[in-house]
């Protein structure tokens, strides 16, 4: 199927605008954490204490809605600007992928930008459960970095997919791997920040509770695990019907096998009281660590059966 070259311009163009986008709401996110204060009780913003009138009937409590703070409200606009560039960022992956004719996630550009997406919008859902806007700033930004390598110089032209990738097998495992390891980048960034702020320095007192962000990491790591575990046993059935065996610890299945390690030896300490906390968050930021490792360095830089997977 020939490519549609316009689509494809216009899937190059949105994917532009939702970095830029994301950039924007990362920088009013952060505005937000550098200027918000810690809450105060102000004139108004509790229910006023009802009273007896003169004529000795009751008279009910006022309740007044206090102003949004300066803070709060660039709050807001960062998340309005962070959902309007998941469904730029959406909308991208769509037209490469009428472009193309196939699911748009064969080449590390594409992949990139469904591994992005998908952290995004975990970190919205999330975002809407605790009280953690604030944080979005420290999500985005990795994200835009990650977004403008996938577009510079991981970016591969549309093209039909490649011969090692013409399987079914493409729409599963790479899909599920690729959504789980995104989801992942939310507890990581959250298990950093845990870090720096049960540390005690005065620098990171406008971070999230340090429970907060703990709970924030295991519910999201939770969640995205059997996800990931799910993708790994996919890529090894593809093995077995491609190269005729499940396992052969090529570098790239050898580093996801460590990071599902790590990530279970997470929920394990999380689970068990003398590991929570710091010792839990430093495993959690090491499985982070080597999803990232696991990304570039080996995509890019090692020989495997996984090469295809790099650049173009």
């Amino acid at each position: 199927m020939p490519v549609n070259q316009t689509l494809s311009t216009y899937s190059d163009w949105t994917y532009g605008a939702a970095v830029l986008v994301y950039f924007l709401a990362a920088v009013l996110y952060l505005c937000e954490a550098a200027f918000a204060r810690p809450a105060k009780a102000r004139a108004g913003s509790l229910v006023a204490a009802g009273g007896t009138r003169a004529d000795g009937t009751w008279a009910p409590g006022r309740v007044t809605r206090p102003e949004k703070s300066r803070a709060e409200r660039l709050g807001r606009m960062g998340l309005a600007l962070n959902v309007l560039g998941v469904l730029l960022q959406a909308g991208s992956l769509v037209l490469r992928g009428f472009a193309t004719g196939r699911v748009p996630w064969s080449n590390m550009y594409e992949y990139m930008s469904l591994l992005t997406l998908a952290g995004v919008v975990t970190w919205l859902v999330l975002a809407r459960m605790f009280p953690v806007r604030r944080l979005g700033g420290f999500v985005l930004v990795p994200v835009v970095v990650l977004m403008f390598l996938g577009g510079t110089v991981l970016y591969a032209e549309a093209s039909p997919v490649p011969p090692p990738l013409q399987s079914y097998w493409l729409v599963v495992h790479v899909s599920v791997i690729s959504v789980s390891s995104g989801m992942l980048l939310v507890p990581g960034v959250a298990s950093v920040l845990y870090l720096l702020k049960s540390s005690g320095r005065a620098r990171f007192v406008k971070l999230p509770d340090a429970e907060m962000l703990d709970r924030l990491a295991y519910r999201s790591t939770v969640f995205a695990f059997p996800l990931f575990t799910i993708g790994i046993i996919c890529g090894a059935i593809w093995a077995e019907a491609a190269w005729g065996r499940f396992w052969g610890w090529d570098p790239k299945e050898t580093v996801a096998f460590v990071s599902w390690v790590v990530y279970a030896a997470y929920l394990h300490a999380r689970a068990t009281a003398g590991w929570r906390g710091r010792p839990a968050a430093w495993i959690n930021s090491l499985g982070f660590a080597l999803t990232v490792f696991n990304l570039f360095f080996i995509n890019l830089v090692t020989t495997g059966l996984h090469s295809y997977a790099g650049v173009g």
